[in-house]
């Protein structure tokens, strides 16, 4: 149904802002730049959280207390599940609005922008209050033991409740990209890291509360990530459409389409991360406190390859919904070149800093040997998980998003299980880093042959199978393929 601009929640108010409104920026240009531009700053945004998250690690290392360190590890892999949720919806948003844009309705991505925020806010809530509720034995089933087990719990209890702000932050964030408004998205992002890095040294050492105090500065930042991504929509944007509910219910089945696989999706990584940690943890507290380094530091350095998704998502998105398939193929081969190209270099810029990181953290025995490990070959094959990532974006915004949910789960599964295993048997706590990279490695190359039969199937054929038989179709559709190679 065509609203006018009457129904918004925010309205236009100069002709500057209709231009920016309606631009589907990504059709035309040269699409290595777009990549680029796009990749880098939503990576900045990104490697704001991240980097707090890391600073965060040094300030609790710095308390000399290896329980509290090994606790951020334990509730990372926690956060990260809770994460995951928003990162489906988020993908959900991002991928709508896009397409829509891509066909020239912008009252159409205006509505499912605030549609599908709505149903990600409340599915937030309610999701927050399950695992709010179940705290303890999660934190028990990947392996953490007192004290640091109590920790852990403690610290999530402040941290999860405020998985809806998130959620508003990160999807509020996938809208703007969609318009190719990258710099507000960023700048988001980048303001609820300044409000952690700002709070984190006055409460966890001006007032003492150390695991506390990191806890209540991340809650506060992902208030104010929420706020400063909502701000652009209705400044730049034309705001939200006013919620109806034949609308609200009309628009839950694409987004559901969409944001229930790329959850599934998503999930699949912090399960993967469980089994990691849990095995992890039979090394000892300090394996785990080590793992927990790498795990802050690898954001840190790969911010611009995990931003990847959401970046080349809306390029995706836009052309797919033009009908031009031909800038789709070479958005996919630009997006792996660029990946390519900024892994070559963090890899060098890691082994070069690999002692002073080291040092950093006052890092000995296990802990040094991870670190060490990580600075060298296992950063070089971070380029699979990035051609892993790029896929799903094209999945996503192609509609095939069960294609993603197949494949990351086969990764964190078969990918990551027996690879784990066996790493852990031949090497130690070094083996269970080199058996999730290996296993990493087989499912990137598969990933990104089915994108490129993916993109020729949708150009040929449409888009996703529709109905409730979806889900096995599309696990049909990816079996046989693979089946005939």
């Amino acid at each position: 149904m065509a609203r006018g601009p009457g129904s918004s929640l925010g309205l236009l108010r100069n002709p500057a802002q209709l231009v920016i409104m309606n631009q589907a920026k990504f059709l035309t240009g040269n699409l290595f730049r777009h990549v680029t531009v796009m990749s880098l700053t939503s990576s900045v945004g990104l490697m704001a959280v991240f980097a707090v998250d890391f600073v965060d690690m040094i300030f609790i290392s710095m308390l000399g207390k290896a329980e509290l360190a090994a606790a951020v590890g334990y509730a990372g892999a926690i956060l990260f599940f809770t994460t995951s949720f928003n990162i489906g919806v988020a993908i959900a948003a991002g991928a709508l609005v896009a397409r829509a844009l891509g066909s020239g309705d912008q009252e159409l991505a205006r509505q499912r922008a605030s549609n599908a925020l709505l149903a990600g806010t409340i599915f937030a809530v309610l999701f927050s209050l399950v695992v709010w509720q179940f705290l303890d034995p999660l934190v028990t089933l990947i392996g953490a033991k007192e004290p640091a087990h109590e920790f852990a719990v403690d610290y999530l209890a402040i941290v999860v409740p405020t998985l809806p702000f998130l959620l508003l932050g990160m999807a509020g964030g996938a809208v703007l990209r969609a318009h190719g408004n990258a710099k507000w998205a960023m700048f988001a992002t980048v303001f609820g890291g300044l409000v952690n890095a700002v709070l984190d040294p006055i409460l966890i050492f001006g007032f003492g509360l150390e695991l506390t105090g990191a806890a209540l500065s991340s809650a506060a930042a992902r208030v104010a990530i929420a706020a400063s991504a909502l701000y652009p929509i209705f400044r730049f944007h034309g705001g939200l459409a006013f919620p109806r509910l034949p609308d609200f219910i009309r628009d839950l089945p694409p987004i559901a389409a969409i944001a229930f696989p790329a959850i599934l999706t998503q999930l699949a990584t912090p399960v993967g991360q469980a089994f990691v940690t849990r095995w992890m943890a039979g090394f000892g507290e300090d394996a785990v406190a080590g793992m927990a380094i790498v795990a802050r530091m690898t954001p840190v350095a790969f911010g611009t390859i995990f931003a990847l998704s959401g970046a080349v998502g809306p390029i995706v998105g836009q052309n797919c919904g033009a009908g031009q398939f031909d800038r789709v193929r070479r958005t996919l081969a630009d997006a792996l070149l660029f990946t390519g190209l900024f892994v070559l270099g963090m890899t060098a810029l890691l082994f070069v800093l690999r002692q002073p990181i080291a040092d950093l953290f006052e890092a000995d025995g296990i802990a040094l040997t991870l670190i060490y490990l990580f600075c060298g070959p296992l950063a070089l094959a971070f380029f699979f998980n990035g051609a892993l990532f790029v896929s799903n974006a094209c999945f996503n915004n192609l509609g095939r998003p069960f294609y993603s949910t197949w494949l990351n789960w086969g990764r964190h599964t078969l990918g990551t299980i027996p690879f784990v295993w066996l790493g852990a048997m031949l090497y130690g706590a070094p083996g269970v880093l080199i058996g999730q990279a290996l296993g990493g490695i087989l499912f990137g190359v598969a990933a990104v042959v089915l994108a490129r039969w993916t993109i020729r199937d949708v150009e040929l054929h449409g888009g996703a199978p529709k109905g409730p038989g979806i889900f096995q179709r599309q696990a049909r559709q990816v079996i046989l393929f693979f089946a005939r190679r």
